[in-house]
């Protein structure tokens, strides 16, 4: 569980401004989410890690609205509701409907979803789980996606595995009005095994 209170707080927001005009120049882009500015703290990993993201979320051949819900699935899967928050805006913002990203929750088995969309979050799943790709899935990837878009899939699931084991350990807070987990899905819990797969469970 994330601390209640930030273990570093983010950059006033006026610091911020003034790091980001020394870091990227005219490239600057002045955001005041907490997110960026908790990055701040650490300007050289700031600065190394900008060219990674922009990439992904805006230079990518992976499709946005796949990004979004593999992004969302990973985050959930590792509790960061701050990540979730920010990322079903931009899953709704890449096509996502309000109803795809409450079932992100419930994870690639639940009804609804199209063959594709179960795939690529079963894919997540094991990234996250195994560390790897079973043979099945990579083959079911490879005839969807060519080469380049499955490994920024297996990019973008590191990423933000990262990102959000990140959050969660830092305790970045969300801003006002930032959307948190779906109501009444509890944040997932340590894994347990049901039909030999890790599974979520919520906090007792």
């Amino acid at each position: 569980m994330s601390p209640a209170e930030p273990r570093i707080p983010p950059v006033p927001v006026e610091e911020y401004h003034r790091l980001e005009r020394e870091l990227f120049g005219d490239a600057a882009l002045t955001g005041t989410a907490h997110v960026s500015r908790t990055w701040a703290r650490d300007p050289g990993l700031m600065k190394a890690q900008r060219p990674l993201q922009e990439y992904l979320l805006g230079g990518s051949p992976l499709p946005a609205r796949d990004r979004e819900l593999a992004i969302l699935r990973v985050v959930w899967r590792r509790g960061s509701e701050y990540a979730f928050g920010q990322h079903t805006r931009m899953g709704i913002a890449a096509g996502l409907t309000a109803q795809e990203v409450e079932r992100v929750t419930l994870g690639p088995d639940a009804e609804g979803w199209t063959a594709f969309q179960a795939l690529l979050l079963r894919a997540v799943d094991e990234l996250h789980d195994d560390a790897r790709l079973s043979d099945p899935t990579w083959a079911a990837l490879a005839q969807a996606y060519d080469d380049a878009q499955v490994i920024d899939l297996i990019a973008v699931v590191g990423r933000y595995w990262t990102v959000a084991v990140t959050l969660n350990a830092l305790g970045v807070r969300p801003e006002p009005g930032l959307p948190g987990f779906p109501a009444g899905r509890s944040a997932p819990g340590r894994g347990a095994v049901a039909d030999g797969r890790a599974v979520d469970l919520p906090p007792e």
